[in-house]
C-alpha cells in the first residue's frame, strides 16, 4: 500500500542551509527539494526575530532540563558525602597537621574488632553499635590488619556550609525558573504571529529586492506516522516550518509498506514505475500473478528445484543477496507448477507407476472441452487476471472521480465482470439457463447505460453514444488479444517441456546399454548442458512473458499510470564517528 505523505515547508536564510541539510540528514526521514527567494528588509527582520525567539525559548526549556538536573546531581554528591563524614564530626585538619600527629581512619564489623589492638596502637574510637566500630588510629598504625580508610576532604561543619550555600542557590534558581516557565505561553504566541506575519511577507516580497540576502525554501516529505516525532525536532531547528497533507497535486514521493512476501516484487513495479499518490500499489497483485506466471512458464519442478537452490547460494554473494529471497521464491513457485503440470527435467512423472495416487490427483492431465486442460487453465487465469484488473480500474476511478463521473467504467465491469461471473456460475450448474438469461438481459442494459449514455454526465448525450461506439470497438478488439496474450502461459511451459525432453532422448541415445563409461559421460555431458541451457532460456521466456502480461494487459486495464517518484529521504549511510 501507498503510505500517506506531510508536505513541509521550511524558510531559512541561505547562510544556514548546509548545518540545516546536516541536521535533517541527521533525522534520515525527509525527501528534501530547495528553492530561493530574495530576502526584503521586512522579511529579513521577522526571521531574525524568530531565531532569537526560538533560541530564548529553548533556552528556558533547556534550563528546566539540565541546569536544575545539575544542582540536584551536586547537591546529592555533597548529602552523600555529608553521610559519609558524620561519624568521624568536626575537627581542624590544619591545627592537626600543626602538631605533627597523623590520623589513620578504619572501619570494622563490631564482632571483628579486637580491644588486644589498643594495646599495640594508638587507637580512639569515634564512633559505634551493634554492627559495626568506627576508630582512628593517632600515630603510626604500621602493621596495623585492616584496610585505611580515606581522610575527610574537610571538616564537617564546612561541608554542611557549602551544603546550605548550594540549597539556597538551587532554590532561588527553581523560583527564577518558575517565573520564566510562566513567560513560555506568551513568548510561543509571540513567535506563533511572528511566523504568521513572515509567511504574509514572504508571499508578498518582491523579486527585485538584492540577491545577496536571500531566503532558502525547503520543501519536503514524510511519512504521516512520523508527524510527531518530526515535529519535536524541527522545533529545536533555526528555521521557520509548516506542516500540511500532502495532496495529489504536490506530486509527493511515493514509500510503498508491504509485509515481507510483497516487498520481494516492488523492484519489479519499480522496472513500470512506482504508482501516483491517488493510484493504487500494484506490487500485492504482482506477487501472486508474477509468480504464477513465472512458475507456469518455466513449468518443471526440477528447474525450480534448479532456481531454489541458486537463489540460496545468491544470498552469499554481495550485490546480489538483495534478488536471493526473490530468486529463491519464483523456484519454489516453479516447482509446485511443475508438479501440477507433471514435469521434473524434462520427463512426464504423471505416467511414472512409483508416484504416489495422492500426488497424482494434483496433476492437470488430459482435456477440457476438446481442448488441452493446461491451455484452458491458462485462459481462465487470464480472465481472472483481467477481470481483477477492472475492478481496481472501476474501485479507484470511483474514489477519485466520484460514482457519477466514472459510470462509463462501472457499465464496462458490469458487462464484462459481471457476465464472466454469470457465465461461470451457470457453467457450474449454480444458476439455471432461464435465470442467466435474464441476469444478462439486465447488465447489458445497466452497461448500455453506462456506456453509451453516461459515460460524461457533463456532455451531450450524442457525443456520449459517439464515444461510446469508439470505445465499444477499442475494448472489444483489445479485450480478445488481451485474454488470448494469456496461451504463451501454455506455450511457453509446453514449449520447455518438450525441449527438455528432447534434451533427453537425444542424451539416451549414446548410453546404449548402460555399459561404456564413454556412454554415460555423453549422457552426463548432453543432459547437463542440454538442461542448463533449456533452464536459461526458459528463466529468460518466464521473465520477460510475465513482465508483459503485467505491465500490459494489467496495467492497460486497470488504469495503471506508474508515473510517481520514488520516497528517497535524504540521510546518512556512513557514520563519521
Amino acid at each position: 500500500m501507498i503510505d500517506r505523505m506531510s508536505k513541509y515547508s521550511f524558510v531559512l536564510l541561505s547562510s544556514g542551509k548546509e548545518e540545516f541539510l546536516r541536521d535533517v540528514q541527521a533525522l534520515g526521514l525527509v525527501d528534501i527539494t530547495r528553492s530561493e527567494k530574495a530576502l526584503d528588509e521586512r522579511s529579513s527582520r521577522l526571521l531574525g526575530s524568530i531565531a532569537e525567539q526560538k533560541k530564548l525559548i529553548g533556552e528556558i526549556e533547556a534550563c528546566s532540563d539540565d541546569t536544575l538536573k545539575l544542582y540536584r546531581e551536586s547537591l546529592a554528591a555533597l548529602r552523600k558525602e555529608e553521610a559519609a563524614q558524620s561519624v568521624w564530626g568536626s575537627w581542624d585538619a590544619g591545627k592537626l597537621a600543626s602538631t605533627g600527629i597523623s590520623l589513620h581512619f578504619y572501619m570494622t564489623a563490631a564482632k571483628l574488632y579486637d580491644p588486644l589492638w589498643e594495646e599495640s596502637w594508638a587507637i580512639q574510637k569515634v564512633a559505634g553499635d551493634r554492627q559495626s566500630v568506627w576508630f582512628v588510629i593517632a600515630g603510626s598504625n604500621e602493621g596495623f590488619p585492616l584496610k585505611e580508610l580515606p581522610a575527610p576532604l574537610r571538616p564537617l561543619d564546612e561541608l554542611r556550609k557549602d551544603i546550605r550555600d548550594l540549597q539556597a542557590t538551587l532554590d532561588r534558581y527553581a523560583a527564577s525558573l518558575e517565573a520564566r516557565k510562566a513567560e513560555l505561553p506568551g513568548l510561543r504566541d509571540t513567535l506563533t504571529a511572528t511566523e504568521e506575519e513572515l509567511g504574509l511577507a514572504f508571499a508578498s516580497a518582491s523579486a527585485g529586492t538584492a540577491a545577496e540576502n536571500t531566503l532558502t525554501l525547503f520543501e519536503g516529505f514524510a511519512p504521516q506516522e512520523n508527524d510527531e516525532a518530526l515535529a519535536a525536532e524541527f522545533d529545536k531547528l533555526p528555521v521557520v516550518w509548516f506542516r500540511e497533507k500532502a495532496t495529489v497535486e504536490d506530486n509527493p514521493p511515493i514509500r510503498l509498506r508491504n509485509n515481507r512476501f510483497v516487498r520481494m516484487f516492488e523492484v519489479i513495479t519499480d522496472m513500470y514505475g512506482r504508482p501516483d499518490y491517488n493510484e493504487f500499489d500494484p506490487t500485492p497483485y504482482i506477487s501472486i500473478f508474477f509468480l504464477l506466471f513465472f512458475a507456469m512458464c518455466m513449468g518443471d519442478a526440477g528447474y525450480g528445484l534448479v532456481l531454489a537452490v541458486l537463489g540460496i547460494v545468491l544470498r552469499r554473494k554481495e550485490g546480489l543477496s538483495d534478488i536471493a529471497p526473490l530468486v529463491t521464491t519464483l523456484g519454489i513457485g516453479t516447482f509446485a507448477a511443475g508438479i501440477v503440470m507433471h514435469t521434473f527435467f524434462g520427463v512426464d512423472i504423471s505416467a511414472l507407476g512409483w508416484i504416489p495416487g495422492w500426488l497424482k490427483a494434483v496433476m492437470i492431465t488430459g482435456t477440457i472441452g476438446g481442448f488441452e486442460a493446461q491451455m484452458v487453465i491458462a485462459l481462465g487465469v487470464g480472465i481472472v487476471h483481467l477481470s481483477l484488473a477492472m475492478i481496481l480500474k472501476t474501485i479507484y476511478a470511483t474514489r477519485n472521480r466520484g460514482f457519477l463521473g466514472s459510470l462509463g467504467i462501472w457499465g464496462w465491469t458490469l458487462l464484462i465482470v459481471g457476465g464472466v461471473a454469470v457465465g461461470a456460475a451457470s457453467l457450474a450448474g449454480v444458476i439455471d439457463g432461464e435465470l442467466t438469461k435474464w441476469i444478462i438481459i439486465a447488465l447489458g442494459i445497466l452497461s448500455g447505460l453506462g456506456i453509451f449514455l453516461l459515460n460524461d454526465i457533463h456532455r451531450n448525450p450524442l457525443a456520449n453514444i459517439g464515444a461510446g461506439l469508439w470505445e465499444t470497438y477499442n475494448t472489444v478488439t483489445g479485450l480478445l488479444g488481451d485474454v488470448l496474450s494469456y496461451l504463451r502461459l501454455y506455450a511457453l511451459g509446453l514449449a520447455g517441456s518438450m525441449l527438455g525432453k528432447a534434451f533427453n532422448d537425444i542424451a539416451s541415445m549414446p548410453l546404449g546399454d548402460g555399459s561404456s563409461p564413454v556412454g554415460w559421460f555423453a549422457f552426463l555431458l548432453i543432459i547437463i548442458v542440454g538442461h542448463a541451457l533449456n533452464i536459461a532460456m526458459c528463466c529468460l521466456g518466464a521473465f520477460v512473458h510475465p513482465l508483459r502480461l503485467n505491465f500490459l494487459e494489467f496495467f492497460k486495464n486497470a488504469g495503471y499510470d506508474g508515473k510517481g517518484r520514488n520516497y528517497n529521504p535524504i540521510k546518512k549511510t556512513i557514520n563519521n564517528n
